[in-house]
């Protein structure tokens, strides 16, 4: 068993290594090995409009129709969805992949700038909705978590728009995007 500061690791095999009392960097890179979709995550519209990137996107009941995304608890969003009561979440597609890099910034835009940038409208709710995303997912606040350094912020779905089965999903996968392999016909 080897040592390091407050972590240990066990060889199991000669290509698996498990690491006790792992430390973040070891987490982080452990987790980047799941794929996720990725989405954009926004609360309010107009001048009020924030929009951020996310891949944290959790179904979590069909009744009543929840989901779950989680967001650093300093982030910009984190107020504006609690005052407002609600957020959406889009899910981007292939095509979607700069707006996905630009919302990921620190400086990316917000208010009015962000609606022309994401193409965005007012949704149902008040919250702005991206008409050209695969699916949205608008959202009425059903409950908040605290969870370490994130904040949980569960939502009831109360409208949704799913787009055509055509478009590609835009996926994150150990620190990069990536695409699922091309369906041939005999491979199906």
């Amino acid at each position: 068993m080897a040592q390091g500061a407050g972590t240990s690791t066990v060889q199991q095999d000669p290509d698996t290594v498990v690491t006790v009392q792992p430390d973040p960097a070891v987490y982080r890179a452990a987790m980047g090995r799941f794929p996720t979709g990725v989405t954009l995550l926004t609360s309010g519209n107009g001048d009020n409009l924030a929009a951020m990137t996310l891949n944290s996107l959790t179904s979590v009941s069909l009744d009543p129709l929840l989901v779950l995304v989680s967001i650093r608890a300093d982030g910009k969003l984190v107020p504006g969805i609690a005052a407002g009561g609600g957020f959406a979440v889009n899910v981007l597609t292939e095509s979607q992949r700069d707006l996905a890099v630009e919302f990921s910034r620190r400086d990316r835009p917000g208010g009015r700038a962000a609606m022309r940038r994401l193409g965005a409208v007012e949704g149902v709710t008040g919250q702005a909705v991206i008409p050209s995303a695969d699916a949205y997912f608008e959202c009425e606040l059903h409950a908040r978590y605290e969870a370490g350094d994130h904040v949980l912020f569960l939502g009831r779905v109360v409208a949704l728009s799913c787009g055509p089965r055509e478009s590609a999903p835009l996926l994150f996968h150990q620190g990069r995007f990536t695409r699922l392999p091309v369906n041939h016909p005999e491979s199906a």
